[in-house]
């Protein structure tokens, strides 16, 4: 239990203690001794606040992920764009998920439930080595895949779902993709508020592409030789396409998400399936997998993520035994993919 204010962190140790199936073995107010308790005690699961004094969050984030990748929920007040940016940061260093700290305000102890179930479900979660190391070996290397377009008419659009582990996923995909990417990019991750407001404007910040959020009605951008676009569907919409234009709509919840990424698919599949790439990434549950296979039965091109890389193999799997991916593919794997199914002609720049 990771927090530097002693009244919270008190707090957060009895919520926890209070059920049978966990137990606090250690307790950080800083970010060194986070660290040093943590290669110690190797626990199932770390909860940590951002802002730290000595190393922040992230720092520790990084250096845990690296040396002895351990499960880690962010438990932070969103209080200014800077923390909710290093919380972002966090999790596409690694960090599994974020619950915002919110003690004291929802009735009847209704964020107490949430944060033992979350600890309980990240605490499950298989984790790996540092991916932004991995990732960065990648992109000096770009390896594109044995990977042909059918030939069903040009390509229109690419679309991605994602869940738990989806923010670090996303990121390293479009950070990925050239500048000049021609089709539009839709995009739905599943993140609980507040944290998902200004989850386009740090992809934003953090790629080369324009990442912003789609607006209800606004034409769909042909492809271009401009400037890639990223389109995200907003906090409690649902985005779909239709007639040429993007919707967002209040239609209730489809597997407990608004936005859900099998309502994006589905009506792709309806609306230009044989023109578009669909991409289902990591995430817990099954929300994507019937879309992706509507995707496919009407002629659209299909990709899951594979287990190794998926920090939930969860999604991903629901479309594989579905048969609805026609190809999975480990993360790293998957721009090269977009790029060559999207017929982009250029060169791949290098990272270091």
């Amino acid at each position: 239990m990771v927090e530097d204010s002693l009244t919270v962190r008190k707090r957060l140790v009895e919520v926890l203690s209070s059920d049978q199936a966990l137990e606090v073995v250690g307790e950080a107010s800083d970010g060194k001794t986070a660290v040093e308790l943590c290669q110690a005690l190797r626990p199932d699961v770390m909860t940590l606040d951002m802002m730290l004094p000595v190393m922040t969050g992230l720092a520790v984030t990084e250096y845990v992920m690296a040396f002895f990748p351990t499960p880690i929920l962010v438990v932070s007040a969103s209080t200014n764009r800077g923390e909710v940016f290093k919380t972002y940061d966090a999790l596409a260093a690694g960090a599994v998920d974020v619950l915002d700290k919110t003690l004291g305000d929802d009735p009847g102890e209704q964020w107490e439930r949430k944060l033992v179930e979350a600890v309980k479900m990240v605490s499950r979660i298989r984790v790996i080595t540092h991916p932004r190391a991995r990732l960065r070996r990648l992109a000096l290397e770009p390896r594109v895949p044995d990977f042909e377009r059918r030939q069903n008419g040009e390509p229109r659009l690419v679309a991605i779902g994602a869940s738990t582990g989806g923010p670090g996923a996303v990121h390293a995909i479009l950070r990925a993709l050239p500048e000049d990417f021609p089709l539009p990019v839709l995009l739905v991750i599943h993140i609980c508020e507040p944290f998902a407001s200004s989850l386009a404007e740090w992809l934003d910040d953090q790629t080369q592409l324009v990442v912003r959020h789609a607006i209800d009605g606004e034409r769909l951008p042909a492809p271009s030789a401009g400037r890639g676009t990223v389109l995200m569907a907003p906090p409690r919409s649902h985005l779909i396409v239709q007639r040429g234009r993007l919707g967002l709509t209040s239609d209730p919840e489809r597997h407990s998400c608004r936005p859900s990424v099998d309502v994006l698919f589905e009506s792709i599949a309806a609306e230009c399936a044989t023109q578009s790439l669909a991409c289902l990434l990591t995430g817990m549950g099954r929300d994507g997998a019937q879309g992706l296979l509507a995707i496919q039965k009407c002629g659209g091109t299909t990709i899951a993520q594979d287990e190794a890389t998926s920090v939930v193999y969860g999604m991903p799997r629901e479309a594989v035994l579905l048969g609805a991916a026609g190809r999975v593919l480990p993360l790293e794997q998957i721009a090269p993919a977009m790029i060559a199914w999207s017929g982009w002609q250029g060169t791949l720049r290098s990272e270091t």
